[in-house]
């Protein structure tokens, strides 16, 4: 069996991992001894991996940013390759590198690459992997359905089972309908699966840890602490993952009135904001790439 083979399996079955949590690590290891085995220009097994460097990392890392991976993300894969190198070493010193840091500066909407990344890192950071699945259900719905943290801890089991869409009930009782993501729906059904309480068509879809009611603190601790480890802004809070929802949709081309109903907006002049900031968002892309900028 390969290592990173091995790898994900000690993940899975004994420390318990989510799936999507083990694919993405896994992903990682395997891309890790690609990378190695070029960079060394030979064979990469255990003894090998054992002798790999801070500089070793670094290299890896600068190639990885190469392929457009994002400050988030690439905090992630030198999390799961050290995870790795800390498995082959079997508890031996690994070495140690800091990851790359967000830049301070105007607030800005999380990127796709870092609203995932900050999913898995909450996930990967449960204490058991049914917590994890939770927590990457959650965070899914908040970015992938643009629901308000509290609109998703209100859900019950009575949304089972998933369709493409979902009704939510949001401010002032107002239900809306909200389109569900293949991937959304797969996190939610994972969740369910592992889940070790009955959901009930009239309990709530997510549990705390002892089978009460899933409360909206947690989520915003899990997330605190993630954002820490991968260095992204202190404005990156669950709600924010809404408001990137929002922006990415403007900026793919949704009208305001669309977003209006997706958002449960009362008032049209509620969803405007989103111009101003995907202006910003423009902005940013103009100063970067306009060689008179």
């Amino acid at each position: 069996m390969d290592l990173p083979t091995a790898f994900a399996e000690h993940l899975f079955r004994d420390r318990r991992r989510s799936s999507h949590t083990v694919r993405a690590y896994r992903g990682a290891a395997e891309r890790l001894v690609v990378f190695l085995r070029r960079h060394w220009g030979g064979p990469v097994d255990r003894a090998t991996l054992a002798a790999v460097s801070q500089a070793d990392l670094r290299a890896f890392l600068a190639a990885r940013r190469g392929d457009g991976l994002g400050n988030a993300s690439a905090a992630r894969e030198l999390s799961a390759v050290r995870s790795f190198l800390g498995f082959v070493a079997g508890g031996d010193a690994v070495p140690r590198l800091k990851g790359p840091r967000v830049k301070k500066g105007v607030p800005r909407p999380v990127s796709p690459d870092e609203a995932v990344a900050l999913a898995e890192e909450v996930a990967d950071a449960a204490r058991e992997q049914w917590i994890g699945a939770r927590d990457w259900a959650v965070l899914l719905l908040l970015y992938g359905a643009g629901l308000r943290i509290g609109e998703a801890m209100a859900l019950t089991g009575g949304v089972l089972p998933l369709g493409e869409t979902m009704a939510v009930t949001g401010k002032r009782a107002k239900t809306r309908i909200v389109p569900l993501l293949p991937q959304v729906r797969e996190a939610i059904e994972g969740y369910v699966a592992l889940c070790p309480y009955p959901v009930a068509r009239d309990e709530p879809l997510f549990r705390g840890a002892r089978g009460g009611p899933l409360s909206p603190a947690l989520i915003r601790r899990a997330v605190q602490g993630a954002r820490g480890r991968l260095g992204l802004g202190s404005r990156t809070t669950p709600h924010a993952l809404r408001h990137s929802f929002a922006t990415h949709l403007l900026g793919r081309g949704a009208d305001l009135r669309q977003l209006q109903e997706l958002l449960g907006h009362a008032s049209l002049s509620s969803t405007q904001i989103y111009t101003a900031v995907d202006a910003a968002h423009l902005l940013d892309v103009y100063r970067n790439a306009h060689p008179r900028a």
